[in-house]
């Protein structure tokens, strides 16, 4: 899976646009990062940068960016609507794909402690990075702003998580930490009137309304503060307002964890709520970008209300996800556009946008490359397709009743191995193309030598993990035809069969890939690894292919 970290810092300029494009240019030029948005507010004196990329790249970013605004703003001059307490005033860092919120926590300490460390500004580590429950909120540790610093480092209880208590008048103070994804989401009802919308939204927000009596007053506690009705929706902000654009009222959420509450699900209770007031939702919009997983979460619910099996291709959850909460009914939906993973990859390499001919002629080619690498790679891929083939033909049949769930989760697996799969149709060329790249390189003097054999070692390594991955996919994926093999619809046993041959010759294909590379390699304990490992995979592949066509024998012979 692409690891992808988003950061959004926000810096203390937002009228001088010099400064913006030269903190924004750090970024620019940092590698393995791409810039999305750059939000400069004149009246906040504030501008809100969002970036994406890998977590190397993602932290180096960061910290140059850090550090060029520490070097073009002053602090001692700022004034804006906003508060702030430093030039960088907060810096998020957001867990997107491959990567887990603790390896987000852990770049905000590593950042943390290299600004401190290298540009003398005091950090504090706040949400999921906070050190202590009361520093979580960042509104807590921003309290006093930038003016109140120099009293804040005074006392003990306010000591930075990283740096010394020690006001840094140019530059104030900087908040770093980790948090969740967070997705701007409205959705239109066929309505004008505000108060209806707004109604909605607090019977949803987590935070709920103010509870009253029979008579409609407010009901207060013993501290006179409002007792409130808990929402229907954690992690949900959200507010009922009227749009002149559309004309129509909307209820306008932020899901500020979309793990808890997915916008498929806060779509449904709206239209819940809004059929209960005797209206109706005439389509929703995404403000900004979303994570692939809560669409494809959202395509899967749909399809399963709907009694289909959500085992399908990516695209295919998608525009279910798209056509089912009216995504393009306010506004346009582009998944290039919209979808954060597409912004930095190509959904589909190369060779994989081949039409089958212009493959195979490619492949017949005197190129070296594509070869049997990316050949055993397809291979894997074909079978994966296979397998959940047959898992979506015994998934909604009466006759198998007792296996939905379990063939629905395997057709899911199953179109899972396939994506991972025909990326390494790609990748395999790529490891290829890498390792004569380190060749290639100039060797006329020692320290020419020295790079260019680091080069090869790494690259040749490369060309060893690629094919390693497709052999412990492939293997999955002979699980899987195992799986359906044994509970799949009888008349598609004969597939199972071809899923379990094509997965084991993409095993034996990519093992023989591994192999010829590993002469090439000096280290000798990732040779004896690889060796091991797979000598390992080869065994299993070959029991579990024994186990599905004896399996698919047996029901065939029994027709």
């Amino acid at each position: 899976m692409l690891k992808l970290v988003e950061c959004v810092p926000n810096f203390s300029e937002g009228k001088n646009l010099q400064v913006i494009e030269a903190i924004v240019d750090e970024i620019r030029d940092t590698e393995d990062v791409k810039l999305l948005d750059v939000d400069p507010g004149a009246d906040t004196n504030r501008t809100v940068v969002t970036f994406i990329g890998s977590p190397e790249g993602v932290k180096e970013a960061a910290f140059r960016a850090i550090k060029k605004a520490a070097e073009l703003i002053d602090m001692r001059h700022h004034k804006g609507e906003h508060a702030r307490m430093g030039a960088t005033d907060v810096c998020p860092f957001v867990p997107v794909s491959g990567v887990t919120m603790e390896d987000c926590v852990q770049i905000a300490k590593e950042v943390g402690e290299r600004v401190a460390a290298e540009l003398g500004i005091p950090v504090y580590l706040y949400e999921e990075a906070a050190t202590r429950p009361e520093r979580k909120s960042l509104a807590d540790i921003r309290k006093g702003e930038y003016e109140g610093l120099p009293e804040k480092l005074k006392d003990p209880e306010w000591k930075p998580d990283f740096g010394e208590a020690i006001f840094n008048e140019k530059s104030g103070a900087t908040v770093i930490g980790a948090r969740e994804f967070l997705i701007a989401y409205n959705v239109n009802l066929n309505t004008r009137d505000r108060k209806l919308a707004h109604d909605i939204a607090l019977t949803i927000r987590e935070a709920g309304r103010a509870k009253r009596d029979a008579a409609g007053k407010i009901i207060r506690d013993a501290d006179g503060k409002a007792v409130k009705v808990p929402g229907r929706l954690q992690a949900c902000r959200a507010v009922g307002w009227y749009i002149d654009e559309y004309s129509q009222a909307q209820v306008s959420m932020n899901l500020i964890n979309y793990k808890i509450t997915p916008p498929h699900l806060a779509f449904d209770v709206v239209c819940e709520e809004a059929e209960k007031r005797g209206l109706r939702v005439t389509g929703s919009e995404l403000v900004g970008l979303i994570p692939l997983q809560a669409m494809l979460d959202a395509g899967r619910h749909y399809l399963l209300k709907q009694g289909k099996s959500p085992g399908v291709p990516e695209e295919d959850l998608i525009e279910a996800a798209v056509v089912s909460m009216g995504l393009r009914d306010v506004s346009e939906f582009d998944p290039a556009k919209k979808i954060i993973e597409y912004q930095v990859r190509e959904a589909k390499g190369p060779l994989v946008k081949m039409d089958l001919r212009d493959f195979a002629n490619e492949l017949s080619s005197e190129s070296p490359a594509p070869g049997g690498g990316s050949v055993s790679a397809l291979a894997g891929a074909l079978a994966s397709s296979l397998s959940g083939m047959v898992a979506n033909l015994t998934s909604g049949k009466k006759s198998y009743e007792s296996v939905w769930e379990e063939m629905n989760e395997t057709a899911v697996e199953a179109q899972h191995l396939k994506d991972e799969l025909l990326r390494n149709v790609d990748r395999d060329t790529e490891a290829f193309n890498q390792l004569m790249a380190a060749f290639s390189m100039k060797k006329k003097t020692e320290e020419q030598i020295a790079l260019r054999n680091d080069a090869i070692e790494n690259a040749t390594k490369f060309a060893c993990e690629v094919p390693l991955s497709v052999m412990e996919f492939s293997v999955k994926v002979l699980q899987l035809a195992k799986v359906v093999a044994e509970k799949g619809n009888d008349n598609a046993a004969s597939d199972a069969g071809v899923s379990a041959l094509m997965a084991r010759s993409a095993v034996y294909g990519a093992g023989l890939n591994v192999k010829i590379n590993l002469p090439g390699i000096q280290d000798s304990e990732f040779v004896e690894k690889m060796k091991y490992r797979v000598d390992e995979l080869l065994t299993e592949a070959e029991k579990l292919q024994s186990e599905v066509l004896e399996i698919v024998n047996k029901k065939i012979e029994s027709m």
